[in-house]
């Protein structure tokens, strides 16, 4: 539960950084990128940039021009070429030096431009000076958002872009003035230009200023191609709605912030398929030969129009020759483009209906929130079970909301929050991811540490590795399972003080259970001197008799380096004779076998039950009747030889029913590793199971024979590598067996089977 409060403070950071703008760059990114994968879209208008580019200042001379030159040109897309309206990106600013002859003809020429926008004079020569109807044309204006000075009293102001949720501003925008007969005109159309932040992403659709709003000049460009008045736009607290008279609702514009819009961009500016674009010196010589009145020219121009590029057009006149300084990038354009095309795609925008939609502000935080639940749940686990199939779903669903995002823009031009719940999930799933591998490699530490003292590192380390936890229960395995217990231990704890005993016991134990561990057993338990352990559980290990058997072999040479080790240090430690001659007995059987946590839940251990078990308990304390220290059942003998048959060297022993079962079951002795084998004991075992045969045979003498041949090889107590006590071994016990049958013959119903009446 913590983890899950540490990733909503993960998500509640992102929200905070979102909200603090501080992510609005990658946000950028990330929609650019939406644009760019939609690709550019195609708009129901004919919209034509006019450019004011290299080539026509190239002719024309240094910006700022003869203002005559944009009456001209305006006139000409109007009347000859059949556009609809035309918007100049452009604010005719007194500021600056023209580039002009004198001062006296840059005001010619600017009022020449006047009369045409005030009152509809015509600017060729040869037309009739008369009043007409305003002309479609719309001059930018715009808040510079420093300070305006006054050309009349010199005095200087502060003109921002009046925003509407701090109420109409003080000043209007900046506007070039006329002054007729002392009379200050200016001109009837103007939109302003301004972005948010200079920016090519949202442009403020209107400016409230007191007495009049502004309308940005997409608007105003819109408004008159789709035929409608001022008051034909209604401005709402969450619209603009542009109504006709006569046909209704024609555009709902939706707004941000009561004043802003979004731009849909359709394409990059290079595309020669969506962007119209001619030079503004073609049109200017095209303007001077409409006006010369030659036939030729007149000619020339009705030919130049006669494709209808321009018409019902709307045309943007506007700088794009770099040095003007007019470019910004945007979604589409990595390298800076001309801003003219801001008010381009946002006229087609309006005109096309296709406004940026975005969901309601509290729809990020839940998303971010849900979309990091459910990829972290499914990825770091589902009450801490974690496997492919649900990292594949986390993976899955973080990649569908992104796909679905792109899917929702391309269809819907809805732009659902991405940065922070992407953001959001992968941080949280990775810093989650980093925790709980923390926590994992505590918690294996942890395993390991309390294993370690049970099982051999490799096998911890392999439990841990494999994920396997410990939970109440068994499940049946072939296992090998290993009894040994100290003969006469009793013993020595009548003549070991307390201290010597335990030291004794942990140097015996601390051996027999690091050659356990060593060969990949599970220590069960300690049952005072007794230990038990099991091969082949938890964890599988192949040919896991054989290492069971091994692992009895050492013990017993271990146990023989303990005592001569004890003998060496019986002066300074003053150790009874009795330790001197510990021994250990070891049984051994392989079978299935149920294994797991046994006990309550809310104590158990690992430990093992069944059968096999029990009859690898009766070959420990069995051996003590055969005269020897290691015995084990006929799977272990068969599983042993069959991985090497000469590794070890077995004795048969014969059949024997333990307690408590009725069938018999062949055993065998341990008699030692091949290396550790003398030739005198393999002879002893050769005469020994000859014996044996004639035994089973019934043939008495023989076996009584063989056995006394065998007992002189029987190998010594003392015997590196040995186990076997020199009044107590297998050819002594058969040979008592077979004076007891000379003596009383059995019946015919004797088949040679020992029954242990003990356990």
């Amino acid at each position: 539960m913590w983890l899950y409060l540490s990733l909503l403070a993960i998500c509640l950071v992102w929200l905070l950084f979102d909200q603090l703008n501080a992510l609005r760059p990658l946000r950028n990114l990330e929609e650019d990128l939406r644009f760019r994968l939609r690709g550019p879209i195609e708009a129901p208008v004919n919209l034509v940039y006019v450019d004011i580019d290299t080539k026509s200042i190239n002719q024309l001379g240094s910006f700022p021009w003869d203002r005559a030159i944009f009456a001209r040109v305006c006139e000409l897309l109007l009347t000859r070429g059949g556009a609809k309206t035309v918007g100049i990106d452009v604010v005719f600013s007194e500021a600056g030096i023209p580039n002009l002859v004198s001062r006296e003809r840059f005001d010619e020429g600017h009022l020449f431009f006047g009369r045409y926008l005030v009152n509809g004079i015509s600017p060729y020569p040869n037309a009739k000076r008369v009043a007409g109807p305003v002309p479609s044309v719309v001059l930018a204006a715009s808040y510079a958002g420093g300070v305006q000075t006054d050309p009349r009293t010199g005095e200087q102001r502060l003109r921002p872009l009046p925003e509407v949720i701090d109420g109409p501003g003080e000043n209007p925008p900046e506007t070039p003035e006329w002054n007729f007969g002392g009379v200050i005109f200016n001109p009837p159309l103007v939109g302003i230009i301004d972005t948010k932040d200079g920016g090519t992403r949202r442009v403020p659709l209107y400016a409230p200023v007191k007495g009049r709003d502004y309308l940005h000049l997409s608007l105003e460009l819109s408004r008159l191609y789709l035929g409608l008045k001022s008051e034909d736009v209604k401005i709402g607290r969450d619209r603009i709605d542009l109504v006709s008279p006569t046909e209704g609702l024609l555009r709902s514009i939706p707004l941000s912030q009561r004043q802003w819009a979004e731009i849909n961009w359709f394409s990059p500016w290079v595309d020669d398929a969506r962007n119209r674009r001619v030079s503004i010196a073609d049109l200017n010589q095209l303007a001077r030969i409409a006006a010369s009145g030659n036939a030729a020219g007149l000619k020339a121009v009705e030919e130049y129009f006669s494709d209808d590029y321009f018409k019902n057009a709307v045309v943007l006149i506007g700088p794009v020759d770099p040095l003007m300084q007019d470019l910004a990038t945007t979604p589409f354009d990595r390298e800076p483009a001309p801003k003219v095309s801001v008010h381009g795609n946002m006229v087609k925008t309006i005109l096309s209906g296709r406004f940026i939609q975005r969901p309601p502000e509290w729809t990020t935080p839940v998303f971010a929130l849900g979309l990091s639940a459910l990829v972290v749940g499914l990825f770091l686990g589902v009450e801490g079970r974690r496997n492919a199939l649900w990292r594949g779903l986390a993976i899955l669903l973080l990649v569908g909301y992104v796909v679905g995002g792109h899917w929702v823009f391309l269809h819907f031009d809805l732009l659902i929050p991405m940065v922070v719940p992407v953001g959001a999930a992968l941080s949280s799933t990775f810093i989650g991811g980093a925790v709980q591998l923390v926590l994992e490699q505590k918690q294996k530490s942890r395993i390991k540490g309390l294993f370690g003292a049970y099982l051999a590192p490799s096998v911890v380390a392999q439990m841990v590795d494999s994920g396997q936890e410990p939970t109440l229960g068994g499940v049946e395995e072939t296992i090998t399972a290993y009894f040994s217990d100290i003969e006469s231990f009793s013993s020595f704890s009548e003549v070991l003080s307390p201290k010597q005993l335990v030291e004794l016991m942990n140097e015996y134990l601390t051996a027999c259970t690091d050659i356990v561990q060593a060969e990949g057993g599970t220590l069960d338990k300690y049952i005072g001197d007794a230990v038990v352990a099991m091969y082949g559980a938890p964890l599988a290990l192949p040919n896991h008799a054989y290492h069971a058997c091994v692992t009895a072999l050492r013990v017993q040479r271990r146990c023989g380096e303990l005592r001569e080790k004890w003998r060496h240090e019986q002066a300074s430690k003053g150790w009874p004779d009795i330790v001197l001659r510990l021994r250990t007995r070891i049984g051994l059987n392989t079978g299935r076998a149920v294994v797991g946590n046994m006990g309550s839940a809310s104590r158990f251990s690992y430990t093992m039950m069944g059968d096999t078990v029990n009859l690898a308990a009766r070959m420990e304390s069995g051996a003590k009747a055969w005269g020897v220290l290691t015995m084990c059942a006929a799977q272990t003998w068969r599983d042993c030889r069959a991985v090497n048959p000469e590794a070890v060297v077995f004795r048969a022993l014969g059949r024997v029913v333990v307690k408590g079962r009725k069938a018999p079951e062949p055993i065998y002795e341990l008699v030692g590793l091949r290396e550790d084998v003398t030739d005198r004991t393999r002879e002893c075992i050769a005469r020994f199971e000859t014996g044996l045969a004639k035994y089973y045979a019934r043939d008495w003498a023989g076996a009584l024979t063989d056995f006394e041949a065998s007992a002189a090889l029987e190998p010594q107590f003392a015997e590196v590598g040995a186990s076997k006590a020199a009044n107590n071994n297998p050819s002594l016990v058969y040979q008592q067996r077979v004076r007891a049958l000379l003596a009383q013959p059995p019946g015919p119903e004797w088949d040679g089977d020992y029954v242990m009446d003990s356990k």
